[in-house]
C-alpha cells in the first residue's frame, strides 16, 4: 500500500509510518524542514519538504499522485488560534481538495474525542481548537471521498498495550499514541471501514479484532 502521511514527523505520524513500513508498505509524507526529511529517509520514508499552511491544493495534489491513501495526523495541539486555523482547519480542507485533484479516494483524519480535556479548565484558545476540530469533522464527513475520521481520547506516551476500545461512541479516557498508530494502520488495511466516524480509547480488545468489529454490518431481510 502507498500511504502519504501529513504530519509524518509528528508523534503519531512517525509511529504510523513505522507500523506501515513493518507491513511492507510504501510511506511518504510532508515535513517542514530538510533535516526532518533526511532523518526520515534513513528509516525508509521518502518525504517532501513544504509548509502545509502555504501549500495550495494543486501543490499538494502533485505530491499525492499515485498514492492509495492520505492520512492527516498534523495538529496544532491547541496553540495559537492562527496556527489552529491553518493546521487543524484550512490544512484539512486543502488535503481534501488535493486528494480529489489527485484522483485519490481514501482519506483518514485523526481528530479528537470531543470530551478530551474536559474538566481541566480549558482556555479560550483550547475551546477554539475543539470548535475548529468539530467543524472540520463535519466538512470531511460531507465530502464524497472514502473518508474515515478517528477520534482518539486523551493521548499519552505510555507503551503500547495492543488492545483498545473502538466504536461510534466511547467514553473519555486516555490512550497511548502507539495504540492510535497501530489502529490507524489496521484501518488503512480494512477497506470496509469507510465513511465512518470512530472513537478510540483504551480497552481490552486486540486492535485487529476491534477494527474488524467496527466494520459496517450488512443486514439481510425481506418485506
Amino acid at each position: 500500500m502507498r500511504v502519504f502521511i501529513i504530519g509524518v514527523s509528528g508523534a503519531i505520524g512517525g509511529l504510523l509510518a513505522q507500523e506501515l513500513l513493518d507491513r511492507g508498505d510504501l510511506v511518504t509524507g510532508l515535513v517542514r524542514r530538510e533535516q526532518q526529511r533526511a532523518d526520515l529517509a534513513t528509516r525508509g520514508v521518502d518525504a517532501s519538504v513544504g509548509d502545509l499552511a502555504s501549500l495550495s491544493a494543486d501543490d499538494l495534489a502533485s505530491l499525492l499522485t499515485g498514492m492509495d491513501a492520505v492520512v492527516y495526523t498534523a495538529g496544532s495541539n491547541a496553540g495559537a488560534r492562527d496556527v489552529t486555523v491553518a493546521i487543524d482547519g484550512e490544512g484539512v480542507v486543502t488535503a481534501l481538495d488535493a486528494a480529489s485533484l489527485a484522483g485519490m479516494r481514501r482519506l483518514v483524519l485523526v481528530s479528537v474525542l470531543p470530551e478530551a480535556g474536559r474538566g481541566q479548565n480549558l482556555s479560550a484558545d483550547e475551546e477554539f481548537y475543539f470548535a475548529v476540530k468539530k467543524l472540520v469533522d463535519v466538512t470531511v464527513s460531507m465530502s464524497d471521498l472514502d473518508w474515515v475520521i478517528l477520534r482518539p481520547s486523551l493521548l499519552t506516551d505510555d507503551p503500547a498495550t495492543g488492545t483498545v476500545a473502538l466504536g461510534p461512541a466511547q467514553p473519555h479516557d486516555e490512550i497511548p499514541r502507539a495504540d492510535v498508530a497501530a489502529t490507524l494502520a489496521e484501518i488503512l488495511h480494512e477497506p470496509r471501514i469507510s465513511r465512518q466516524i470512530l472513537e478510540l480509547t483504551q480497552g481490552a480488545t486486540p486492535i485487529a479484532q476491534a477494527v474488524r468489529a467496527a466494520r459496517p454490518r450488512t443486514v439481510c431481510g425481506g418485506f
